[in-house]
């Protein structure tokens, strides 16, 4: 049988590759000859030829969007979401053979599809949405989820625009226009973005979670209880409902992640300017007016003396919008200056932020000087409270703490440290990229302000586990795996390399009791032999990359058998728990 795969998807990264990659071997599993056009923005699209479409017997579209659909017309045409593909991709072509439907070449534009496809409700509720998605590192979650959303409002008939504010910045901006159009706003963050611009709408908040793995539900709910946020916007008690409260006025946890973004970029600059400063040799940077000093002097006297002061900052900005600014960044720098570090970091941000939010709310003025206060009123009160707490209260405690914990893991035995090690690689590999995984995460980065650097490498080391683990185990186990899923497993282990945690993401959905708990005793192996060997990291990202870097990471061999023995522990053990697929039939289709 000849058929035709268009893949697409909204940003042109992850789906329509994901697609691709379930559908061909499965195809080719069914005997079943398969052409594909694969719409990406990493890489020009190749038309298909005019002899592949006349031979045609049956055409599946997977994305949003069916470019020159007109071509297509009087060819037998089934339009899916990528969440109907990946569960069980031989299944899924045999119901687009049996439910496809001849297309006449009216229900599309020249190059995209506001039609619904079959079983969906009816186009006369389809609602205009307008989305968002973050998450802290802006890798992996902030782009899946975007994909995930538009895929399942179409497939619910709604029009889905999502706008990714990843680690590169914000990326497919929704205009004036569209948000003006929207009847529906779903910010679906794990930080704190701005959201004056959707002033007067609708506005429904969740996860980044729960947008990837729920996003059919996640419409669904948005469409039913998102509320106007703005001033006027209240309930019967005369606040804000409690779903709006939850993500936004109780969010202590996504707060503290909000500051950790912003603080990431300054963390692997850095830490990266240090690493180069040893390639001249470890005490080079120490003679004057050499390049090694200069490096030295931009990456540890600059990027990370602002660690600290951004950490606070944007923490109190998540709390209290721009006002929190300026008094978070001065308690940060205290903190910094006082020696309380990333903890005292972390509870000037909060301080900060929650005194310019009770000053915003509850210091009333005389309208004639009501201007004054953003630029005078809380400025000069937030900073003037948050630096006296900070310098007579929390600064010298805080700053023994610290001191301790430091001195504590510098010179901690080789079984502290190995238990130490386990337990934030076994966390890292609890949730894949969940609230547990970055809890362990943040806290190697805090520490990296502190010049702490051995927690770090072992969170990153096993962090790479899991992705890397089911790459390893769909080769080493062919036969209990369908051949999609190998396919999936390449792609696994690519991005396990990168220090892509989600790569795992697809395995654990369909096999969580045997997948997680795999994963995490390579983990927390993978975490454990990487303290024992004293390895240190110097950049929080990146992953086998950063080996490129002399000195980024050390010592190198040791580092990477530490991720190699809990990767094939991962892999080998899931391979031994992994019930076998049965091997797909053959179908031959008649048209």
């Amino acid at each position: 049988m000849n058929v035709i795969l268009i893949s697409t998807c909204p940003n042109g990264t992850a789906t329509s590759y994901l697609a691709v990659e379930r559908l061909k071997p499965a195809a080719e599993a069914l005997n079943w000859h398969i052409d594909v056009e694969l719409h990406s923005s990493l890489a020009k699209v190749e038309p298909l030829s005019a002899s592949a479409i006349k031979d045609a017997e049956l055409v599946i579209a997977v994305g949003e969007q069916i470019p020159d659909a007109g071509r297509f017309a009087g060819k037998r045409l089934y339009r899916a979401s990528l969440q109907e593909v990946l569960p069980e991709p031989e299944a899924f072509l045999q119901r687009a053979s049996r439910e496809a439907e001849v297309f006449t070449g009216d229900a599309f534009s020249g190059d995209a599809s506001p039609a619904v496809a079959k079983g969906s409700q009816d186009t006369d509720s389809k609602l205009n949405i307008v989305a968002v998605t973050a998450c802290p590192t802006g890798v992996a979650h902030t782009f899946m989820a975007a994909e995930a959303l538009a895929e399942a409002g179409r497939s619910l008939g709604h029009k889905v625009r999502v706008e990714t504010q990843g680690s590169v910045g914000a990326q497919d901006q929704l205009s004036d226009a569209e948000i003006t159009a929207a009847d529906l706003v779903i910010l679906a963050c794990d930080i704190e973005v701005n959201a004056d611009r959707f002033a007067g709408k609708r506005i429904y908040r969740t996860s980044t979670g729960n947008a990837l793995k729920k996003s059919r539900q996640t419409i669904e709910a948005a469409a039913a209880e998102a509320q106007v946020e703005d001033a006027g916007a209240t309930d019967q008690a005369g606040g804000r409902s409690e779903a709006a409260k939850s993500f936004k006025e109780k969010g202590v946890y996504k707060h503290l992640l909000t500051g950790v973004s912003f603080m990431l970029p300054m963390v692997v600059a850095g830490g990266l300017l240090i690493a180069l400063s040893f390639v001249f040799g470890i005490k080079a940077f120490e003679e004057e007016g050499t390049l090694a000093a200069a490096l030295m002097q931009i990456g540890g006297g600059t990027a990370f003396k602002l660690m600290v002061p951004v950490l606070a900052g944007y923490i109190a900005y998540s709390i209290a919008d721009r006002p929190g600014i300026a008094p978070g960044m001065i308690g940060g720098l205290l903190a910094a200056d006082l020696g309380a570090g990333f903890i005292g970091g972390i509870l000037a941000g909060f301080l900060a932020g929650y005194t310019a939010k009770a000053i915003v709310r509850y210091v009333k003025l005389p309208p004639s000087v009501e201007s004054l206060k953003p630029i005078l009123i809380i400025p000069l009160l937030a900073s003037l409270v948050t630096g006296l707490v900070m310098i007579y209260i929390v600064g010298t405690p805080v700053a023994g703490i610290l001191s301790t914990l430091t001195a504590f893991l510098k010179s901690m035995g080789s079984t502290n440290a190995v238990l130490l090690g386990a337990l934030l690689g076994a966390m890292m590999c609890f949730d894949l990229g969940g609230p547990v995984n970055k809890a362990a995460y943040t806290f190697g980065v805090g520490l990296l302000a502190s010049e702490t650097y051995a927690p770090m490498a072992a969170i990153m080391a096993a962090g790479m586990v899991p992705a890397i683990g089911m790459g390893i185990a769909t080769f080493v186990a062919r036969s209990k795996f369908a051949v999609a899923e190998r396919e999936a497993g390449k792609a696994s282990f690519v991005l396990g390399l990168c220090f892509i945690t989600e790569g795992a993401i697809p395995f654990a959905a369909k096999d969580p009791l045997r997948v997680i708990p795999a994963s995490m005793l390579g983990g927390a192996l993978t975490g454990a032999l990487s303290m024992l060997f004293g390895a240190q990291l110097m950049a929080p990202h990146g992953g086998i990359f950063v080996l490129l870097i002399p000195h980024a990471i050390t010592p190198v061999v040791w580092y990477l058998l530490a991720i190699v023995a809990g990767s094939v522990v991962t892999g080998l053990g899931y391979a031994a728990l992994k019930r076998s697929e049965a091997a797909p039939m053959a179908v031959t289709v008649n048209s």
